[in-house]
């Protein structure tokens, strides 16, 4: 099997997450921070092309407003960034929406991205369905993004119980699923990290529900 041409897309790690509307709840936000921060280390060792997204709204607006110290990436990740590194500013959830993170990543010859930070429920799923779409490979470190627990008219979920349950849904289709330390033995190796199919999550789901 041909060895991944990976790339890290570091979502969103921002201020908002931490002090924010918006805190991260599960996994803990400072547990998951340290981990992004280990993967940043194992990218830069490994010489492997990483992308640096920051979500932004305009200036007044309640969250990610541009300028504010909620827009700000954490100093835990603006104070490691590598010149080289791609940075870029997104206004929808999607890293590939309105922006030429596509196109970078083509440059790069890279055929399968890695993906930590913010919200799983959100932005690091609309990154998943588009990369699909544009032929990548999607890898989703867990305990290196993170959820927030949500509640409207339509019900209400943990984020324990949402973050859990989309690992579930992105093993069954859209990625694979891994730790940071799984993650980082495969990128050392070289080796490839395999998701399920629907086929056989289907099938596990039905045998689990009737045992």
């Amino acid at each position: 099997m041909t060895a991944p041409r990976r790339a890290l897309v570091v979502v969103d790690v921002q201020q908002e997450y931490f002090d924010g509307l918006l805190q991260i709840q599960y996994p803990p936000r400072e547990q998951s921070l340290a981990n992004v921060v280990t993967a940043l280390e194992v990218a830069a060792a490994a010489d492997l092309p990483v992308v640096i997204v920051q979500h932004e709204t305009p200036e007044g607006a309640p969250v990610f407003a541009r300028g504010s110290a909620t827009w700000e990436l954490h100093p835990e990740i603006e104070q490691r960034i590598d010149p080289s590194w791609k940075r870029v500013t997104k206004q929808y959830g999607s890293v590939f929406a309105g922006t030429d993170v596509a196109e970078y990543l083509k440059s790069e010859d890279v055929d399968t991205i890695s993906v930590v930070g913010f919200m799983t429920n959100n932005c690091d799923l609309a990154t998943a369905v588009d990369a699909e779409s544009l032929g990548l490979s999607t890898e989703i470190i867990s305990d290196a993004t993170g959820a927030i627990n949500l509640a409207n008219e339509a019900g209400q979920v943990s984020a324990e119980v949402l973050h859990n349950a989309l690992m579930v849904l992105f093993q069954s289709n859209l990625a694979a699923v891994v730790t940071t330390a799984q993650w980082s033995e495969a990128v050392k190796a070289g080796d490839s990290l395999a998701g399920s199919n629907l086929v056989v999550s289907a099938a596990q789901g039905n045998e689990a529900a009737s045992a």
